[in-house]
C-alpha cells in the first residue's frame, strides 16, 4: 500500500513538473499580480471545478483533475508573492522558483502531517465537493484578511489560508487517483 506521503510527494512533483514548464515558458511573469489577483485565479478554477460538479459535464478540455493542479501551483504563488517584495526581481531564476516552491510544497506537506496526525486523515473521507467548498471559503478569508488590511485578530493569516488550499487541492488529487 501507497502511503499518504508518496502519494502526496507524487501530486507534488507533477504539480512542480507544470510549474516549472509553464515558468521555462512565460518566466516569472505571474510576478506581476496581487494578492487579491491570485485569490481570483484560484477563485476561478474552483467556481469551475463546482460548475462541472453540478452540472455533471464539462466543455473545456481540462479536466477537474488540471484545475486543482493549477489551484495547488497558484497557491504556490501566492506564498511566493508574500514572500517577495516589490525590490526583488520580476523575473526570477529557474532555479529560485524551483527552490522556493519546494520550500512552500514542503511546508504544506508538514502541516499536513500535523494535521493528520491529529485528525487521523479524516479527510479520506471527504467528498470532492468538500475540498471545493473549503478552498472558497479560505479564499474568502482571505478577502476579509486584506479588506482587514492585511491585520487578523486571532486568527491565522494569508499565509496559513494558502498552505490548507495547498492540502485541499492535494487530498483532492490523491483520492482521485485512487478511483
Amino acid at each position: 500500500m501507497i502511503t499518504t506521503d508518496r502519494q502526496y510527494d507524487q501530486i507534488i512533483s507533477f504539480c512542480k513538473e507544470i510549474f516549472l514548464k509553464k515558468t521555462k515558458d512565460y518566466g516569472t511573469a505571474w510576478r506581476v499580480l496581487r494578492i487579491i489577483s491570485i485569490v481570483d485565479q484560484i477563485f476561478i478554477k474552483a467556481q469551475r471545478i463546482r460548475t462541472i460538479q453540478k452540472k455533471g459535464e464539462q466543455k473545456v478540455a481540462d479536466g477537474i483533475a488540471a484545475e486543482f493542479k493549477g489551484i495547488v501551483n497558484y497557491a504556490v504563488i501566492g506564498l511566493m508573492q508574500l514572500e517577495l517584495s516589490e525590490n526583488d526581481p520580476e523575473e526570477l531564476e529557474l532555479e529560485k522558483v524551483s527552490s522556493l516552491f519546494d520550500a512552500y510544497t514542503e511546508a504544506a506537506k508538514k502541516l499536513m502531517q500535523d494535521k493528520n496526525h491529529d485528525y487521523g486523515e479524516a479527510w479520506r473521507s471527504m467528498s470532492q465537493e468538500s475540498f471545493v467548498d473549503l478552498i472558497l471559503m479560505k479564499l474568502q478569508r482571505i478577502r476579509q484578511i486584506l479588506t482587514n488590511e492585511g491585520k487578523t485578530i486571532m486568527s491565522e493569516g494569508i499565509d496559513a489560508n494558502y498552505l490548507d488550499i495547498i492540502n485541499y487541492a492535494v487530498f483532492a488529487l490523491i483520492l482521485m487517483s485512487e478511483n
